[in-house]
């Protein structure tokens, strides 16, 4: 089970990111969760939403570079040591996380939501949800 996440790729100068947002705010694609790296030159924001096809269609015609990438979406207890437990999983399977970032979202205040990638999403998938720790898949997050 995993979530496309989009990754656009944006020149480091002011207003860049605005212009971005601002396409996807007009056209009503609901961000999710956000994620931005960057260096000089450059950044990449890594985005969750709730319409992946019209987020695309969005980026595409306002002509921003993207490409799509799965990634997994777990439910995280809130809680002091909530995201020990999903990552000593992760350990234990040998699964290395390349990156992760958190978001909020939906009615239930007792736990938040993880990003993760991670080289062999099959194997985090059996791990987490063999130790009970639930994920959740497109649907549900463009429901949030």
């Amino acid at each position: 089970m995993s979530l496309k996440q989009i990754s656009v790729f944006l020149e480091n100068k002011p207003g860049t990111l605005h212009t971005m947002t601002t396409a996807l705010a007009q056209n009503g694609v609901d961000m999710r969760a956000l994620s931005l790296a960057e260096t000089k030159d450059f950044g990449i924001v890594r985005l969750i939403v709730d319409n992946v096809y019209a987020a695309t269609t969005v980026l595409k015609d306002a002509g921003f570079i993207h490409s799509l990438t799965p990634v997994l979406g777990v439910m995280i207890p809130d809680e002091p040591g909530g995201l020990n437990q999903v990552l000593q999983v992760l350990n234990e399977a040998a699964v290395n996380v390349e990156y992760m970032y958190a978001f909020l979202g939906g009615a239930d205040a007792d736990h938040a939501y993880m990003i993760f990638r991670v080289q062999d999403g099959e194997a985090a998938t059996a791990a987490l949800t063999s130790h009970g720790i639930r994920l959740v898949d497109q649907d549900e997050v463009a429901g949030l």
